[in-house]
């Protein structure tokens, strides 16, 4: 890798990792403007707040504009991201397509952000906003630890060992009914606060706890086939253990929402549960997108990713 290569994957590196961190601070900011109810703490106004540019020193003006202002900074980055892996990625399809989608959720949530100040809106598109913003912060860290892992295998070339297509579609599987899952954690938060009592025939807190239940098996399931039957891939087996970490903390944090009364620290435990299941969408999304790189295909990318 001559300087010039090895400066321009710097600079993907240190990018993509920048737009990962400020993207999950971004989201992390949505659920502190959610559960403080300071969406219009900046009043039916965007971008300016209550008709200027720098917020009132109310808590709720302070809250929403940061929250306005990490936004933006993450577009930024999210520009930087897309162009650096457009113009020094070329050959790499995969890494410029997450890019690309980082970039568009980022857009998307941010139009529904600004909407839903602008206009009223239910509780069913509310909780598509952070459904948006999980999938950008998802599209982030795999950006972010593709590239890591195509400089290390520049440096270090390893084996080719593919997964089976059976396993990769349970990892797919399992990714595409947590969104689902979250889908309903975050609808039973905006549900309660606009007092709406049923969903589909049923209570928003039955729903998100029927679908909390068969997400913890789903994810034993991925973890035990992950850890036993993958010897030869440790960055699978670590995920698979990521995962069920995570999803164990999940159900702790929700169990203990039922006996937590006092407001104040019952907004920090919501926040806890709201962080970890972002984090734990985003490493089954990145563990989708292994196990595709991984897959029998081999003529898919280059050689380099299919390290394991």
């Amino acid at each position: 890798m001559n300087t010039l290569s090895s400066n321009k994957i710097k600079y993907l590196k240190w990018v993509a990792l920048a737009t990962c961190i400020i993207m999950f601070l971004a989201t992390f900011g949505g659920g502190v403007v959610t559960r403080t109810d300071s969406g219009l703490g900046c009043g039916r106004e965007w971008p300016t707040c209550n008709g200027k540019l720098v917020p009132a020193h109310t808590i709720a003006s302070v809250i929403e504009f940061s929250h306005r202002s990490v936004s933006a900074l993450a577009g930024l980055l999210s520009i930087a991201s897309f162009v650096g892996f457009l113009l020094f990625c070329k050959g790499r399809r995969d890494l410029k397509f997450f890019s690309f989608t980082t970039l568009l959720f980022v857009i998307i949530q941010g139009i529904m952000g600004a909407l839903a100040v602008v206009f009223s809106q239910s509780a069913a598109v509310m909780a598509l906003h952070f459904g948006f913003s999980i999938i950008a912060f998802a599209s982030a860290l795999i950006m972010t630890l593709g590239v890591w892992q195509m400089d290390r295998d520049y440096r270090k070339p390893t084996e080719v060992i593919p997964v089976t297509r059976g396993f990769r579609n349970l990892v797919w599987g399992t990714t595409i009914y947590t969104y689902i899952a979250v889908y309903t954690g975050a609808f039973l938060s905006h549900a309660t606060t606009n007092g709406i009592k049923l969903f589909a025939g049923m209570p928003p807190l039955s729903l998100h706890q029927a679908a909390a239940g068969i997400l913890v098996v789903l994810i034993l399931a991925l973890a035990h086939v992950s850890y036993r039957h993958h010897p030869r891939h440790k960055d699978i087996r670590v995920l698979g253990v990521i995962t069920v970490v995570l999803v164990l903390l999940q159900g702790l944090i929700g169990f203990s929402l039922l006996a937590v009364t006092r407001p104040e620290l019952y907004m920090f435990v919501v926040l806890g549960h709201m962080i970890v299941i972002a984090l734990l969408f985003a490493v089954l999304s990145y563990m989708s997108y292994r196990v595709w790189s991984l897959s029998p295909r081999a003529d898919k990318l280059p050689p380099a990713v299919h390290s394991s």
